[in-house]
């Protein structure tokens, strides 16, 4: 449990780190003017892939004959972004909590697992003091040691995983509102455009 914890953690290092540094390329070639020019890099980026959705919808709000109310047919293009968005951003932010369920898991199950172990080796113990007919510390100590071993086992795989999946969850959670905040302003830029 211990091992994968730690996998989980380097894995989720390298995955957030990557994104991060993809929105930021992008940020800056987007707010330089440049995006459309990015190409591939445009695909890797959640923002990018954001972007791209809401100039497609722009482009089809701007083919579509103009009918009834224009603050309606706004309101529907603006929607249909925040949708389309979303969609993108539901999709990065599940692809990128992946095995976060692991680390909930170990860092729950755990100590409980320590704990069985401590209850094992504690029987131990006191079947060596039947099978002895001593209670002498010589014969007590070593079942008590080990399994009081288990239990810091367990909490040993059980106290890093709770405090990873912690500082990941805080850190998913910052990327979300980042993204939710790239598309309030890909929803101000289509109003502005739309009008």
């Amino acid at each position: 449990c211990s091992v994968l914890t730690w996998a989980v953690l380097l894995e989720k290092l390298f995955v957030f780190s990557a994104a991060k540094r993809r929105n930021n390329q992008f940020l800056k070639a987007y707010r330089g003017g440049q995006a459309d020019q990015l190409g591939e890099q445009l695909e890797r980026s959640a923002m990018g892939r954001m972007w791209k959705v809401a100039q497609a919808e722009l482009s089809h709000y701007r083919t579509l004959p103009a009918e009834g109310n224009d603050a309606d047919r706004l309101n529907r293009l603006l929607q249909r972004i925040a949708l389309t968005a979303g969609i993108v951003q539901e999709r990065d932010l599940a692809r990128m909590g992946t095995m976060m369920g692991v680390l909930a898991t170990i860092g729950a199950t755990a100590p409980f697992i320590g704990l069985f172990g401590t209850v094992w080796g504690i029987m131990n113990a006191f079947r060596s003091i039947a099978a002895s007919q001593d209670t002498n510390l010589a014969v007590v100590a070593p079942g008590i040691a080990e399994a009081l071993f288990a239990t810091a086992l367990g909490l040993l795989a059980a106290v890093p995983a709770v405090i990873f999946f912690n500082a990941l969850s805080a850190n998913l959670a910052k990327y979300g509102a980042r993204l939710d905040g790239f598309v309030d302003e890909l929803s101000a830029l289509a109003e502005r455009d739309g009008n």
